[in-house]
């Protein structure tokens, strides 16, 4: 079975080409809708996250009927780009996609849903067999996750899938960290910095002095953290009352993100508590307040799981060698494992994401598209 190659890159291009930036993705799950319709889906299902997310739309669950009595296989792709994303015009030299101006070009993640809808025309032409599929695709990814995280596991059949939503090509990740996200809240005593700052309690220098004592950065191979911004004061001339710092806790030990998360909450609480004053003048006492939140569960794979032993042999059947990787990032693939859908993420070609400078080759999207016919088809996996 031939993947018909301009008609991949003219799928891609036609999808980079309808604007989606989170939370405006209806324009382009309506064109899917129709694609899939055009396919023969089964159904199609768009469910109700909207309410939650603020999408447009929600997250589409695409099923097409198996000819093999097989279990059934689930593809995951998101919808939704990261900004600048008005406007996308796509330029092709050669084989290689870029961005014709100054926005992202898309590939993050529609090179993925271009070989999804290509493998299954492939398989609609040849009328080859192939066990059912379930395509899972999301909005709000690159916001938090948030569509997968609204969506209802239920509504995916399959138990076991593939995430396409990586950069590089070959690739297949294995390993993903869990996430804290914290939110800091310390308070102080506002007042007159010209008249009365001895009256003040400055939330700012106490976040300051707590964040220069917290682990930050690498802090060992599996584990990372990161404070990324800051909010506060009203004034150069207000000593300020509050200030809000948000932040992160990485690891692919469980262990480890609830004693790094567990070290920063003392550090800040300590600091406000050993809080004195040095004139007896302050019109209160300060105060802290610390928000912890799993952003996303920890993602551990092994190789001898049947969903990673299916993708080396549908790789070995077509004279792919695939390489396995931990990543630092959290994906979809995160919260569909803590559903209990055992879900692996595989790379689709896509370079330099998240940037102006974003990138793919044609070659990597046949290639991964020829994977996908693989995984649909091949008996043994």
């Amino acid at each position: 079975m031939n993947v018909h190659r301009e008609r991949l890159a003219a799928t891609f291009t036609e999808l980079c080409e309808i604007d989606s930036p989170s939370r405006r993705e209806g324009r382009i799950s309506q064109r899917l809708q129709q694609i899939f319709r055009e396919l023969g889906a089964a159904e199609i299902v768009e469910d109700d996250s909207a309410a939650r997310t603020g999408s447009e739309c929600g997250n589409l669950i695409v099923r097409f009927p198996g000819t093999l009595e097989l279990a059934p296989i689930f593809f995951s792709c998101h919808m939704d780009t990261v900004q600048p994303a008005e406007g996308v015009r796509v330029k092709r030299s050669g084989d290689l996609f870029t961005s014709a101006s100054d926005t992202i070009l898309g590939s993050d993640d529609k090179s993925g849903i271009a070989a999804c809808i290509e493998a299954m025309r492939v398989l609609r032409e040849s009328g080859r067999p192939h066990r059912p599929v379930e395509l899972v695709i999301t909005t709000c990814e690159e916001i938090g996750l948030v569509g997968a995280k609204a969506l209802d596991p239920v509504l995916v059949r399959a138990r076991e899938g593939y995430a396409l939503d990586s950069s590089g090509f070959a690739r297949v990740v294995t390993h993903a960290p869990a996430a804290n996200r914290l939110t800091v809240t310390v308070s102080g005593v506002a007042a007159h910095a010209g008249l009365h700052p001895e009256w003040g309690v400055n939330a700012l220098i106490l976040a300051a002095k707590a964040l220069a004592q917290v682990p930050n950065g690498r802090i060992d191979e599996e584990t990372t953290t990161n404070f990324g911004t800051v909010k506060g004061g009203t004034a150069a001339n207000i000593v300020p009352e509050k200030v809000v710092l948000e932040g992160e806790v990485r690891s692919h030990s469980m262990a480890k993100l609830e004693r790094v998360t567990e070290e920063i909450r003392e550090i800040f609480t300590a600091v406000v508590a050993n809080w004195t004053d040095p004139t007896g003048s302050a019109k209160g006492m300060p105060a802290v307040e610390i928000e912890v939140v799993q952003d996303f569960p920890a993602m551990q794979l092994r190789r001898e799981d049947p969903v990673l032993r299916r993708v080396e042999a549908a790789a070995r059947s077509i004279g792919m060698e695939l390489t396995y990787e931990r990543a630092g990032g959290g994906s979809d693939a995160n919260i569909f494992n803590g559903y209990g859908l055992t879900t692996a993420i595989v790379a689709t070609g896509m370079t330099n994401v998240h940037s102006t400078t974003e990138q793919v080759e044609l070659q990597d999207m046949v290639d991964l598209t020829r994977l996908l016919i693989a995984l649909m088809t091949e008996a043994s996996c």
